[in-house]
């Protein structure tokens, strides 16, 4: 008999080659895995993610299952299992699911921030949780070079390697740039910004090439009209792509 579970859990990703495990490498679901085995005393047992993240990239809400050959007793799953995680991994929540509930093709939400300041460099410390640009920033700029990416566009120019036959249709639910009040410390800078951006799916990269767009149009090197552009057409508009340690996924939630 197997017992089917849906995990709610948050990380910091600046130690981590992303969720997926990988030959040789540290990534969070081999750590979590490991965990598991220890807490469960066995390892008959599968972990499945809601989504890839990319290495150094951090969740404050994520979801995985798990689907185990033992029962999880829920009421002592958090406190005992968290002691098991290291410092940077915390579970947050713990639910049965049926043998029918596939985390990979359930409709979720995703809400992505990325945190970001320029000018003055930074304190070191602030390295794990945002990205910092030399230039100055045309803020309003980007501001407005946000919001264009509202609504469904073609979004080829932001996806990584792109494959032949894919689907570069996508929809944005929400873009914008704001002042970040959300994440503060006394090592960050007195001004510091963040891209909020919301959809149902993401491509490989493709708020990292979004960033890296605006980053671009706030330095003048990238046009309002050639951003526009690019939403509706085939061609290739080469951006940079934006360090991952700024990215956070803020929220996954099933529908």
């Amino acid at each position: 008999m197997k017992f089917y579970y849906l995990v709610h859990f948050q990380f910091l990703g600046f130690r981590y080659h992303g969720w997926q495990k990988q030959t040789e490498l540290k990534t969070v679901q081999q750590t979590i895995e490991d965990c598991f085995s220890k807490y469960l005393g066995h390892s008959s047992f599968r972990t499945i993610g809601a989504s890839r993240t990319d290495s150094m990239v951090s969740a404050n809400h994520s979801l995985f299952e798990i689907i185990s050959e033992s029962e999880i007793e829920d009421e002592l799953f958090l406190a005992n299992f968290n002691q098991f995680l290291p410092a940077d991994i915390k579970v947050l929540k713990m639910e049965k699911v049926d043998k029918g509930f596939k985390i990979i093709s359930a409709p979720k939400v995703k809400e992505y921030l990325y945190f970001f300041s320029f000018g003055i460099k930074n304190h070191p410390f602030s390295a794990p949780f945002m990205t910092h640009i030399n230039e100055n920033l045309n803020l309003e700029l980007m501001k407005e070079a946000a919001k264009l990416f509202e609504g469904t566009h073609y979004l080829k120019s932001f996806c990584f390697k792109p494959k032949e036959n894919q689907n570069f249709q996508r929809e944005i639910i929400h873009s914008e740039i704001e002042m970040n009040n959300i994440l503060t410390a006394n090592f960050f800078p007195d001004k510091s910004y963040l891209f909020r951006i919301k959809a149902k799916s993401f491509m490989r990269y493709q708020i990292r090439m979004m960033m890296g767009a605006l980053f671009e149009v706030g330095m003048n090197k990238l046009t309002i009209d050639e951003l526009k552009k690019s939403l509706s057409s085939d061609e290739n508009l080469k951006v940079m792509i934006a360090p991952a340690s700024g990215l956070i996924l803020n929220y996954s939630l099933i529908e």
